[in-house]
């Protein structure tokens, strides 16, 4: 028998004890792997949606949430701004800015957030046309493929929108235009694979259709009736036959037309912000966004800033927990160091009686670090699939809660440093049981 089949014997000896010992190496090894996991998967998802961004504009409240909701969609709007206020931010000929994109926000369908926006959207991301084709009437939409796999969404579905971010029945524009899908977008890894794309003007379609609902005064609808009861006649006879359906048809072209450019719309309309891509980083253009904030009723806000401003709040929890992750580490160090030095005084025996038969103090030496070396390795192995079946549950949470893509299939090579790191603390908790160990005296042990 070997020198590692028996360090793996003497480890099944006391199996309750190796397991305790496993168990928190692995939970110190699972808690530091997962936090790898979630700032990795977390900086590549914030920084693929940066989609070279330079300022957002929007209505006065927190920076950091206006950057949330329109670049990330993972939060609620600050506000609507009137297309009065940023229409010179989408004027295409204004000397700083290379592309200004609208949004319009505030409905969704089943937590799928409904973004009025143009096509440049899709330039954002580099996203391209699967099947079907773009938006271009209202009530077009295209989708993103992630919708269109979860949701099974096809080319010619239609589907009411909601009031909100919520997947709420009750919040169901029922009375309102139905979206109809002509576009599905190929995956990008993106945002825009958790959104459906429509122009601005379908929301204030759906919403002036609402207000026109809530506010029609009930004499109105007796004031109809009269009317109709009162041309009962050959006329009254046409406008049921053909009045009606032409009235539909007519309202149905108003509806589904292509829209104007937002810059020709009512300036009374609006939006909730506005995508900022600048012609080049000129002073005027940096000092855009304070030009802003001081002499308008929006604000400006750069998404780099506020986003590294969201990892440095981060950053004091996760330092927490790598700090806890440490000491965890440490104490099944120290447990694996007890765990070995106790079990020498029940093994004098068996260590005398391998001198005897021929081994020397290096082979009792390499003996006890192979166990604390299995203790380690055990514990690397327990922690990772730990960290990474912990990571696929948070996926699945974070899917469903916020639409982003995070995956425990995905391995870092920081991991394979910590499993440097994981060898070289039992190997370190073993070194002195190992000490002892070579320096068991034969004839004291035997004599006893």
């Amino acid at each position: 028998m070997n020198l590692l089949q028996l360090s793996w014997k003497n480890l099944l000896h006391k199996p309750l004890t190796t397991f305790l010992s496993v168990l928190l190496f692995a939970l110190g090894v699972g808690l530091i792997s997962l936090l790898f996991l979630l700032d990795k998967q977390l900086q590549d998802n914030f920084e693929k949606n940066l989609a070279g961004i330079d300022l957002v504009i929007g209505a006065k409240g927190s920076p950091l949430q206006m950057i949330l909701s329109s670049m990330y969609h993972i939060d609620a709007p600050t506000g609507n701004v009137s297309l009065k206020e940023v229409r010179p931010f989408l004027n295409p000929k204004h000397p700083l800015i290379e592309q200004a994109i609208p949004l319009s926000m505030g409905d969704s369908y089943r937590g799928y957030r409904i973004v009025g926006t143009t096509q440049d959207m899709l330039g954002l991301y580099e996203a391209e046309i699967a099947e079907g084709k773009v938006w271009e009437r209202n009530f077009e939409v295209t989708i993103g493929g992630g919708i269109a796999q979860k949701e099974g969404l096809k080319i010619g579905d239609s589907f009411q929108s909601s009031h909100g971010f919520l997947d709420d029945e009750d919040l169901a524009h029922d009375d309102a235009e139905a979206f109809k899908v002509v576009g599905i977008l190929k995956p990008t890894g993106t945002v825009i694979d958790q959104l459906i794309l429509t122009t601005p003007q379908s929301f204030w379609l759906v919403h002036d259709h609402d207000h026109s609902q809530a506010t029609e005064p009930a004499e109105s609808e007796e004031a109809h009736d009269d009317d109709h009861n009162h041309n009962h006649g050959e006329e009254a006879h046409d406008h049921g036959h053909d009045g009606h359906h032409h009235h539909d048809h007519h309202s149905h072209d108003a509806t589904h037309e292509i829209p104007k450019p937002l810059l020709e719309e009512d300036e009374t309309k609006d939006i909730t912000s506005v995508l900022v891509k600048f012609k080049g980083r000129n002073f005027q253009a940096l000092n855009m966004q304070r030009s802003i904030n001081e002499n308008t009723d929006m604000q400006a806000a750069t998404p780099a800033i506020e986003i590294n401003r969201l990892f440095s709040l981060m950053d004091t929890g996760e330092r927490a927990l790598r700090i806890l992750a440490i000491v965890i580490i440490i104490v099944s160090a120290l447990s694996i160091f007890i765990s070995l030095f106790s079990s020498l005084k029940d093994r004098e025996y068996e260590l005398a009686l391998m001198r005897v038969m021929g081994s020397n103090r290096s082979r009792l030496f390499v003996l006890i670090i192979l166990e604390g070396l299995l203790l380690a390795i055990l514990g690397y192995i327990l922690g990772i699939f730990l960290s990474h079946a912990g990571m696929e549950l948070f996926a699945n949470a974070m899917q469903e809660s916020y639409r982003y893509t995070f995956s425990g299939m995905e391995f870092l090579r920081k991991e394979a440093w910590l499993l440097l790191g994981a060898l070289g603390i039992g190997f370190l908790a073993a070194i002195l049981p190992a000490i002892q160990a070579s320096r068991t005296d034969i004839s004291e042990t035997l004599s006893k």
